[in-house]
């Protein structure tokens, strides 16, 4: 007589729990680590456009003007970059779009940071700063 091998139902069950389980937790942990990888393209261009100001400000003893505040929607894939001025002062700004939409950081002449994060940002990450870079979930900077 042939023994008969393989897994029995109970086995397979326990496993595809196992796998459920799993994803349930790994996911949300996945989505939230890709999140706070993009976050970086925003506050180093507006980091680097901030300089281009101060020495265009340097030269020209004016705002108005600087190369840093034409609208630029090609740098990023996950943000677009704008710009206010007046003679003796300017706001940086990156809006989120695609993946993502909600989140918005901005920089002044001043080197004051401000982060807003609203829907349709995931909701653990909804939160406003008047001082700084959100840069993790629940509004830490």
């Amino acid at each position: 007589m042939k023994t008969q091998t393989g897994f029995t139902l109970i086995e397979l069950m326990i496993v595809v729990t196992v796998i459920a389980i799993l994803t349930v937790v790994a996911v949300p942990a996945y989505s939230n680590y890709v999140t706070r990888g993009r976050i970086p393209d925003a506050t180093s261009n507006l980091a680097s456009k901030k300089v281009l100001m101060e020495q265009f400000y340097q030269d020209s003893r004016t705002y108005v003007g600087g190369p840093a505040c034409n609208a630029d929607t090609t740098t990023s894939s996950y943000f677009n970059f704008s710009c206010v001025t007046t003679a003796t002062t300017f706001t940086l700004t990156a809006t989120g779009k695609s993946a993502m939409a909600g989140f918005s950081y901005t920089i002044n002449e001043s080197s004051t940071k401000t982060s807003a994060i609203v829907a349709p940002a995931s909701s653990g990450w909804l939160a406003t700063s008047g001082s700084c870079w959100i840069t993790k979930q629940g509004g830490t900077c």
